[in-house]
């Protein structure tokens, strides 16, 4: 439990370095908001996972075993790319910029990747809830540290040595690495490469017989709120709030409310079943999303900053809950690793190719109706949600089983 909570940690830690602390350093640059915008795409390796999860399930480094040996070489390669991300300089190579925070975001994805599977062969079944609830905190203390305490840090000390700082934070990952036990799963290798990649294919889509309209759902469940989020740092600066308010209360105090927002959608998912609770949760979302709108007329007022951050982040937690135990129940334990890579690339797909046009939305819709349209954007994954109503019970089928 102790090595899912660390490794959840060093999994959390990158990915708001190419996100909140990238775009502040942008926006401090002067870089425009469409080109800001534009960075989203770095984030491309977070939606195609799927790619490598087959060779990482048939091929074995020849040091700490299958696990463990691909991702000592992983965190080290990713600890590097973040050092050398905070040697670069936004106003003299902006490309160069945009090379090293894609070289982050992919050995992030594939550290991601690894560790998923390391995490549901390690744990017993009846073990996987308690393991997936630490990992869970451990990413969020990671994502706390990236972007809360990041931005404090770059207030005081610039971004290049944050970004050394945040290089020097992956060494609990390595030493985790280092030290964990190598899973036995006591399943032989897949036979060959052709197995592992079309085996968790074909068993996703032969037994479920609305398979496409699920992968439909998992791409627009979170869409209006992802977009949103994309772009919520420079609105937050153009407002007029420093970066030590962003990391003090939208990161550090919506750190807490994301925490409770999991829970709370953890026991009302026990209380009213999961197809209501992903209805109920949908639409505070949507609403926390449109109560951005608000701060433009408020001004950078830190009450009325907190009131909404706790809003959204509360029910972005409850949401969350709800769409992770929905995938879980989609999951099939002989294809995990490249089954669930297959579902968490579709879910990162928002946050990466869609979320490149934010910046240029934000633009030529102004500030309160960007907000409103990303609310409206829950309402086709809330519709199509309707479909999966006669399966998704409480007492629906178990993970594996098809739906």
């Amino acid at each position: 439990m102790i090595v899912a909570a660390l490794m959840g940690f060093a999994s959390g830690l990158p990915l708001l370095l190419t996100l909140t602390l990238l775009q502040a350093w942008l926006t401090q640059a002067g870089v425009s908001l469409g080109e800001i915008g534009l960075f989203a795409l770095v984030g491309i390796p977070y939606t195609i996972k799927f790619l490598w999860a087959p060779f990482m399930d048939r091929y074995v480094p020849p040091l700490l075993g299958r696990r463990r040996g691909w991702l000592f070489v992983l965190q080290l390669l990713l600890a590097l790319a973040i050092l050398l991300l905070g040697q670069t300089d936004p106003h003299r190579n902006l490309t160069l910029v945009a090379v090293f925070a894609l070289l982050v975001a992919l050995f992030s994805a594939m550290q991601d990747t690894v560790i998923d599977a390391y995490r549901r062969e390690s744990l017993a079944d009846d073990e996987q809830g308690l393991g997936a609830s630490l990992y869970v905190w451990g990413y969020r203390v990671g994502m706390l540290v990236a972007s809360g305490g990041g931005l404090i840090l770059a207030q005081y000390a610039g971004f290049a040595l944050t970004f050394a700082a945040m290089a020097a934070l992956m060494l609990p990952g390595l030493v985790t690495t280092l030290f964990a036990p190598e899973p036995n799963t006591h399943k032989p290798l897949p036979p060959d490469l052709r197995t592992a990649v079309v085996g968790p294919f074909v068993e996703f889509f032969s037994q479920r017989q609305n398979a496409l309209l699920i992968l439909l759902f998992i791409l627009l469940y979170k869409l209006g709120d992802t977009l949103a989020t994309t772009m919520t740092t420079p609105f937050y600066l153009q407002l007029g709030y420093s970066k030590a308010d962003i990391g003090a209360v939208v990161k550090l105090f919506g750190f807490w409310a994301t925490v409770l927002g999991g829970f709370a959608g953890g026991i009302g998912i026990l209380r009213i079943g999961q197809y209501r609770a992903l209805w109920l949760f949908g639409l505070l979302q949507a609403l926390s999303t449109a109560a951005f709108a608000w701060l433009v007329y408020t001004g950078p007022v830190l009450g009325w900053l907190a009131v909404i951050i706790a809003f959204e982040n509360f029910t972005g937690g409850m949401g969350t809950a709800a769409f992770i135990g929905f995938m879980a129940n989609l999951t099939n334990k002989e294809f995990t690793a490249t089954q669930y890579a297959l579902l968490t690339s579709l879910m990162g797909v928002p946050r990466t190719l869609l979320a490149a046009s934010t910046g240029y939305m934000a633009q030529d819709l102004g500030w309160p109706m960007f907000f409103v349209v990303c609310a409206l954007l829950a309402v086709p994954g809330l519709l199509l949600l309707t479909r999966f109503r006669g399966w998704l019970q409480p007492a629906a089928s178990r993970p594996g089983e098809p739906a």
